[in-house]
């Protein structure tokens, strides 16, 4: 699915293709065919994740050697770019016989990458049934971003009725869905956001808004059960200040390159708070999880869009061959929410 096969007489699709780190471009590519235990998707919406951009410039460079799998030395393994999709299967392999074509899914690629194409294949057992009542863009947006926001707060934190959280980044991809999930399991929800996303951050649901421009929520003197850091912006002591003893503090993500390819980045602290869980005794749990494409996210992802307890928020929409400037949108402009492609 990463390769560039010589196209022949093939049937071609466009696709954003990338040999080298740098700028992605548009090319024509063969399609792809489903092998054993695949689906093929027609492809009508894809998003962008922090993934996308941290891998399209092999940024942290440190990556390169932690992560083979994903980035090469010189560019990434897998030359097609983008992991989240939505759309309508078109042919499946042998072996399946819960898809059928003409049946509306939605699904994480992983490390497979590969979704910013017109067509794409995937393993039937790690893409679910798109969510009822969701436009194709709200579903591409949910895969990644809703799935490692509701591992960190109810498989991880655990978070219920009467159970205090704080997200540090809530109003970017993954924060948006943090909040509507922090509130549909239960949870008192105070959200740290930049001002220009205030509004944005109460209308998902938050109790509380925290302005980092003017307080700097370190120092509120207050413990939460639950403490989901989404940037990376802050060193261990001062997270681990604000968790309660008995409490857990999640790390996911964090840190932009704005161009130019850092040796650490965010690994910094993540390989930090790895090392300290390992070696502390007492006091709150300190977790990196790990998200991977899981039909069980996903189900879990539609069972809560379909009740109306999550409304993915995406903040601009472009088309398939405007990857490479909504990547620079991402990663430049803070944006707020998802960025999506349609195709």
């Amino acid at each position: 699915m990463s390769r560039r096969p010589a196209i022949g007489t093939l049937s071609t699709m466009k696709a954003i293709y990338q040999k080298r780190y740098g700028v992605p471009a548009l090319e024509d590519v063969a399609e792809p065919e489903p092998g054993l235990g695949e689906v093929r998707v027609r492809v009508r919406a894809a998003s962008i994740n922090a993934r996308d951009w941290h891998v399209m410039r092999g940024d942290p460079v440190l990556g390169r050697l932690m992560l083979p799998a994903v980035m090469g030395p010189r560019g990434p393994r897998r030359r097609i770019r983008g992991t989240d999709f939505a759309g309508t299967v078109e042919s499946v392999g042998a072996g399946v016989d819960r898809f059928r074509p003409g049946d509306e899914v939605y699904g994480d690629l992983g490390d497979a990458h590969g979704a910013f194409a017109e067509y794409v294949c995937a393993p039937a057992d790690e893409i679910e049934f798109k969510p009822a009542g969701l436009s194709w863009a709200e579903a591409a947006a949910m895969p990644l971003a809703g799935g490692t926001a509701l591992m960190a707060l109810r498989d991880v934190g655990r978070v219920r009725a009467g159970r205090s959280v704080l997200i540090n980044g809530a109003s970017g991809g993954v924060g948006t869905f943090a909040v509507q999930i922090g509130k549909a399991l239960g949870g008192s929800v105070t959200a740290v956001c930049s001002p220009r996303n205030v509004e944005l951050v109460r209308s998902l649901g938050a109790d509380e808004v925290v302005d980092y421009t003017g307080s700097d929520f370190t120092r509120l003197g207050r413990r939460f059960d639950v403490v989901l850091d989404l940037v990376g912006n802050r060193s261990l002591d001062d997270l681990r200040r604000v968790v309660a003893p008995d409490g857990v503090l999640v790390l996911s993500g964090g840190g932009t390159s704005r161009g130019r390819a850092q040796l650490f980045g965010p690994m910094r602290l993540i390989i930090g708070a790895q090392i300290a869980a390992r070696l502390s005794r007492s006091g709150p749990r300190i977790v990196v999880p790990a998200t991977s494409p899981s039909r069980e996210l996903l189900a879990g992802l539609r069972e809560l869009a379909e009740a109306g307890r999550v409304t993915p928020a995406i903040d601009r929409t472009y088309q398939l061959a405007e990857v490479p400037e909504a990547i620079r949108y991402l990663e430049e402009e803070h944006a707020r929410a998802k960025v999506v492609i349609t195709v």
